[in-house]
C-alpha cells in the first residue's frame, strides 16, 4: 500500500528535489491568455449581432403596426379607379404603381365599397400613353427611382447566420470548453505538470518498496540514460500498474511526476472515447506526438482498461470506436516509428479485460503490482493517518491493523476520519478506541440502527444465533479468534460476530476451510438445539457456506471422491467484466457426485457444529444471556463468561426495547465478510 509520510505537525515532508528541466513556458501563458480574450470577444461579439438584429427586427415590426397598408390589386381593379376618376396621385417605382385614392369608399367594387385609400399594382410599362391617361383624369404623378432594402437583403441571410451560431455552440459545447474552438475534436486532451503546483515525491510515499524500486529505475532510465544503454539495455517502454481500487496506483504516478524532473502528461482512459468515429485515434496521435516533442517525458493514462479492452468482443464490432482507438495506441507504442524517451505509464484494476497484445514486453515491459497491504503495512497506514489525530492511551494501532484485513489503504484512510468525527459529535478531546472501533463496524456492517424496534422474542433468537458463533469459533481448534460480537442492528444484520486472525493468511488448507464452515453453520445449529426452530437470519451463512464447499469441491479439487480436478469454466462478458454463466464442461453423472459432495461437506460441517454445541449447552445459555443484557462483547469478556466469571458492570446504555416485532426479515446471524479466499 502507498501512503504520504507526514510530520508530527501534520504537514509532508519538504525535501530538496532536483530541478526540473522543464520550466512553465510564459509563451504558453500569454498564448492562454490570447485564448481566453478571444473567447471573450467573441462571445460580446456574438451577443451584439443578437441584439442589433433584434432591434432591426423589433424595429421593421412596429413600423409595419403603426405605418398604413398598401394592398396589391388587379390591373383591372386599377383601370376601374383610374376611369372613374377615383385616383388623386401616384409614385411610379420602375413598373411599380403606388396609388392614393382621393376619400375611402372613393370607388365600388361588386357593389362593395373600398375601405383603403393607398394601393399597389403592378404595371406591364410604362409608356407615353399611360402618362396621357393619367393626366387626362387629374391624376398628380411622380418618378422615383428603387431604394435598395437593405433590410431585406439582411432579413434573407437571418436564417444562415442563425443556423451557424446554432451550429458553432453546439461544437462550443462538445469540445468541454477546450481552446481550441470547433476543430479541436483530434486534439489530445492531456494535461501537463505545472511545477508551481504542490508535487507529490517517493519520500512521501510509504509503503509498497517494490513498486517504488521499480517506479524509480525507470525515472533514472530518464535521467541517465547512459548508465544502462553502456551495457546494452535499453529504456523500457512502458509500465502498468495493477491492483484493486484504493490501494495507491494514482498516488503512486503522482509520485512519479514529482519526482521525474521530465514532463509528465496525465490523461483519463475516458477521454480517447468520442461519440465521432475516429476521434479517440486521432487523440492518440496528437497525444504521443506532445510526448516526441517533449522527448523525454512520461505520458500517463488512468483507467486505461477504458480504452484497452479486448477486441472482438465489443458490442460494436470490428469496426468499434474502442478498437480504433487501442488500434492505434498498439501503433504509437510499438510500430515502425521509434518513440526514444517517451515512457508510457497506465493504471488499471480491471488487467484481467486488458488486450494482449496491449500487456506484451514491447509495449508494457514491466507490470508493476500494488496489492493490499498486509498487517505491516496496515499499521504504517493507520499510523500515517493518525499523526494529525490526538489519540487516547488506549488506543492500540496493532490491534486495529489485525483486525481490518482485506482493508485497503483508502478503507484505513476512511475508518480513522470516521472515527475522529465520531469523537468530535461526543465532544471529546482525543479520540479513543471505542470510537476507532465503532468506526470500524460502521464501514464493515454499517450504521448502528437506533430506531429499529424488534421484540424479544427476536433479541432473543438472535443472541442464540450469536453465541452459536462465537462458542463454535471458542471450541474449534485453529479457529480465528473472536474479536467483538453484537446483537445491536447494523445496516441489513440484526447482529454481527467480527474475529481477529492472529496471522495473515494467503493460504488456506482443507483443515481451515472445514473450520471456517463449522462457524458458519454454528448460528444454525444453536436455533436447532434451543429454539428448536430455524429462522431466516442463517440464509446468508448456508448461501456463503454452499459457495465455499462449491469451490472446495470445484476449484481446489478438495473431494475425496472427485480428486484433484476442476469443473465448470467461467464465462465472462467482457465490456461488462462479469461472470455470467459458468461452462457446463462435465456429465450428468460427475454433476451429481458434486452436488452429492457440496451436500457431504456441508452436513458434516453442520453435524459438528450441532455435537460441540450440544456438549457445551451451559456455556451457549451462558453466552447467550450475558449477550442479552450487555448486548456487546469483546473477547475478553467473551473469555469470562465462558469460564463462569462475573462481568463488571456495563458502561453501555441498553436500549429500550418495544414488544412490536420488526425485521423479521433481516439477515440476524449475518457475520462480517471475510477475505476472499479465490
Amino acid at each position: 500500500m502507498v501512503e504520504l509520510k507526514q510530520n508530527k505537525d501534520g504537514r509532508k515532508n519538504k525535501r530538496s528535489t532536483p530541478p526540473s528541466p522543464f520550466r512553465k513556458d510564459p509563451s504558453k501563458d500569454n498564448k492562454k491568455n490570447g485564448n481566453s480574450q478571444w473567447k471573450r470577444t467573441t462571445r460580446s461579439l456574438t451577443i451584439w449581432i443578437l441584439i442589433i438584429l433584434g432591434s432591426i427586427l423589433f424595429a421593421q415590426a412596429f413600423s409595419n403596426l403603426g405605418g398604413k397598408k398598401e394592398p396589391t390589386i388587379s390591373y383591372s381593379q386599377y383601370r376601374k379607379f383610374l376611369e372613374d376618376g377615383a385616383i388623386e396621385k401616384a409614385v411610379i417605382e420602375e413598373k411599380e404603381f403606388h396609388g392614393l385614392l382621393k376619400y375611402e369608399g372613393a370607388v365600388q367594387i361588386d357593389n362593395k365599397v373600398i375601405k383603403f385609400r393607398r394601393f399597389k399594382v403592378i404595371l406591364p410599362f410604362v409608356e407615353d400613353k399611360m402618362l396621357m391617361e393619367w393626366d387626362k383624369y387629374g391624376v398628380q404623378y411622380d418618378f422615383r427611382e428603387r431604394s435598395l432594402d437593405w433590410f431585406g437583403h439582411l432579413l434573407s441571410f437571418l436564417p444562415w447566420i442563425l443556423i451557424a451560431l446554432i451550429w458553432l455552440f453546439i461544437f462550443r459545447r462538445m469540445q468541454a470548453g477546450g481552446a481550441k474552438g470547433i476543430f479541436s475534436f483530434g486534439k489530445s486532451r492531456a494535461k501537463m505538470l505545472v511545477e508551481n503546483k504542490p508535487r507529490v515525491t517517493f519520500d512521501d510515499v510509504a509503503g509498497a518498496d517494490e513498486a517504488k524500486q521499480e517506479l524509480k529505475e525507470i525515472i533514472e532510465f530518464l535521467k541517465e540514460p547512459e548508465k544502462f544503454q553502456r551495457l546494452g539495455g535499453r529504456i523500457p517502454k512502458g509500465a502498468l500498474l495493477l491492483g484493486p481500487p484504493g490501494t495507491g496506483k494514482t498516488l503512486l504516478a503522482k509520485a512519479v511526476a514529482g519526482e521525474a524532473g521530465v514532463p509528465f502528461f496525465s490523461i483519463s482512459g475516458a477521454d480517447f472515447v468520442e461519440m465521432f468515429v475516429g476521434v479517440g485515434a486521432s487523440r492518440v496521435r496528437d497525444l504521443f506526438e506532445q510526448g516526441k516533442r517533449n522527448a523525454p517525458c512520461i505520458i500517463f493514462i488512468d483507467e486505461i482498461d477504458a480504452v484497452g479492452r479486448h477486441r472482438g468482443a465489443g458490442l460494436g464490432g470490428g469496426h468499434d470506436e474502442r478498437e480504433q482507438t487501442l488500434n492505434q495506441l498498439l501503433v504509437e507504442m510499438d510500430g515502425f516509428d521509434f518513440n526514444e524517451g517517451v515512457i508510457l505509464l497506465a493504471a488499471t484494476n480491471r488487467p484481467d479485460v486488458l488486450d494482449s497484445a496491449l500487456l506484451r514486453p514491447g509495449r508494457f515491459d514491466r507490470q508493476i503490482v500494488v496489492d493490499r497491504p498486509d498487517v505491516r503495512g496496515r499499521e504504517g497506514i493507520i499510523k500515517v493517518h493518525t499523526r494529525k489525530i490526538p489519540l487516547a492511551n488506549d488506543v492500540d494501532i496493532s490491534v486495529l491493523a489485525k483486525g481490518t484485513p482485506g482493508f485497503s489503504g483508502a478503507d484505513l484512510a476512511n475508518m480513522v476520519n470516521e472515527a475522529a468525527l465520531l469523537a468530535a459529535r461526543k465532544n471529546k478531546k482525543k479520540v479513543s478506541m471505542e470510537d476507532f472501533e465503532e468506526a470500524k463496524d460502521k464501514i464493515m456492517m454499517g450504521v448502528e440502527r437506533k430506531s429499529l424496534l424488534i421484540s424479544d422474542q427476536e433479541r432473543r433468537n438472535t443472541a442464540y444465533h450469536e453465541s452459536g458463533h462465537v462458542l463454535v469459533a471458542k471450541l474449534l481448534p485453529g479457529a480465528d479468534p473472536v474479536h467483538k460480537v453484537t446483537i445491536i442492528p447494523r445496516g441489513r444484520a440484526l447482529g454481527a460476530t467480527s474475529y481477529l486472525p492472529i496471522d495473515e493468511r494467503h493460504n488456506h488448507s482443507r483443515t481451515y476451510l472445514e473450520t471456517l464452515l463449522t462457524q458458519l453453520l454454528g448460528g444454525r445449529a444453536a436455533e436447532k438445539l434451543v429454539l428448536n426452530e430455524f429462522t431466516t437470519g442463517a440464509g446468508n451463512d448456508i448461501e456463503r457456506a454452499t459457495e465455499l464447499a462449491r469451490k472446495m469441491v470445484c476449484e481446489w479439487g478438495m473431494s475425496e471422491k472427485l480428486g484433484p480436478l476442476t469443473f465448470g469454466k467461467k464465462d465472462e462478458e467482457i465490456f461488462l467484466g462479469r461472470e455470467f454463466a459458468r461452462h457446463k464442461d462435465y456429465s450428468e453423472k460427475t454433476a451429481e457426485l458434486i452436488d452429492e459432495e457440496i451436500t457431504k461437506i456441508v452436513q458434516e460441517a453442520s453435524a459438528r457444529a450441532e455435537r460441540l454445541l450440544s456438549e457445551n449447552i451451559d456455556k451457549l445459555h451462558r453466552l447467550a444471556e450475558a449477550l442479552l443484557e450487555r448486548e456487546i462483547l469483546d473477547g475478553e469478556e467473551i473469555d469470562k463468561v465462558l469460564q463462569g466469571e462475573t462481568l463488571a458492570p456495563s458502561r453501555l446504555k441498553k436500549r429500550t426495547r418495544s414488544t412490536e416485532s420488526r425485521g423479521h426479515n433481516q439477515n440476524s446471524g449475518k457475520a462480517p465478510k471475510m477475505k476472499s479466499l479465490n
